[in-house]
């Protein structure tokens, strides 16, 4: 899409399996979600928004952004989740970048990088490069791009803490990181206790910049960026999310409602599954938070 000289692009990087064999619920093998990845281009220079995680992923997206012919002046993260900003270092050296994030976003990227050992490089043993956190906030989390503003807005917690979205007004454009999500099951894992409406919330304040395009964090490639749409949607898995917490005895039964609740989502039950896991365990006595966290992926 685009408009004048300024215009975006997205790249989608296909699911990755995950290494556990362990099926999910309803016997299928486990997949992580698919990863967009957004650049915001004027005529010489671009700005690349949440590229991917893996090695392989990354030489996916630095091929597509060198074909693009474009000059990268930024690199940016929306929030610390590790399979959106682990290859920022590696895209930062390729194409002589910095790496710019809202001060929350790097302190969960912190977090992140701890979290390594204990799951992430169970998950994809080998495959992710170094991750040093070498995010920059800049002032007014504001970013200029050919004279068109890029504004990070902070939005609180969605699918993790202190997470931000992209705002490109002079395009309709918000690149939401996964404070949306389109043709996916919403990760909910961090979302016990007040989460949800917490996360409401963050929506209304994206709705509030008046998009008209909003790119997902985890997208199914053949759906529009159409921002009516894509808010009502998440919306409503929210509120089902809800009502299948307040329903269901079992993360078992949870995952089976909110499979029923949504067979058009082609994406994401993995996700769905290991945030069923974490928030019932959370609900045992004297329940670890980490431990939860961590447990509900293997």
């Amino acid at each position: 899409m685009s408009t004048d000289s300024l215009g975006y692009a997205v790249h989608v990087c296909d699911p990755l399996p995950i290494s556990v064999d362990e099926p999910l619920p309803d016997g299928g093998k486990r997949f992580f979600q698919p990863i967009s990845t957004t650049l915001v281009h004027g005529e010489r220079d671009a700005v690349l928004v949440d590229p991917p995680f893996t090695v392989g992923q990354i030489e996916e997206v630095a091929a597509w952004v060198a074909a693009s012919g474009k000059n990268l002046v930024a690199v940016v993260a929306t929030h610390g989740h590790g399979d959106h900003w682990f290859g920022d270092d590696e895209f930062a050296r390729r194409f002589d970048a910095p790496v710019v994030a809202t001060a929350g976003t790097i302190a969960v990227m912190h977090g992140n990088v701890a979290a390594r050992p204990f799951a992430w490089d169970k998950l994809w043993p080998g495959q992710i490069p170094d991750t040093p956190v070498t995010a920059i906030t800049v002032p007014d989390d504001t970013l200029t791009l050919e004279g068109h503003a890029l504004r990070l807005v902070d939005v609180g917690h969605t699918d993790t803490e202190r997470t931000s979205v992209l705002h490109v007004p002079d395009l309709g454009l918000v690149v939401a990181g996964d404070v949306l999500y389109n043709g996916a099951h919403m990760f909910v894992g961090e979302s016990a206790g007040g989460g949800l409406d917490a996360w409401r919330h963050a929506i209304t304040t994206v709705e509030s910049l008046a998009p008209r395009y909003i790119v997902a964090g985890h997208k199914d490639r053949e759906r529009d960026d159409d921002a009516t749409r894509v808010i009502a949607e998440s919306r409503r898995y929210l509120d089902d999310v809800g009502a299948a917490l307040a329903t269901c005895s079992s993360a078992t039964e949870f995952f089976h409602a909110m499979v029923d609740r949504h067979p058009d989502l082609p994406y994401g039950r993995t996700l769905l599954w290991v945030g069923a896991k974490t928030l019932y365990a959370l609900r045992e006595p004297g329940a670890d938070p980490v431990a939860a966290a961590v447990g509900g992926w293997f």
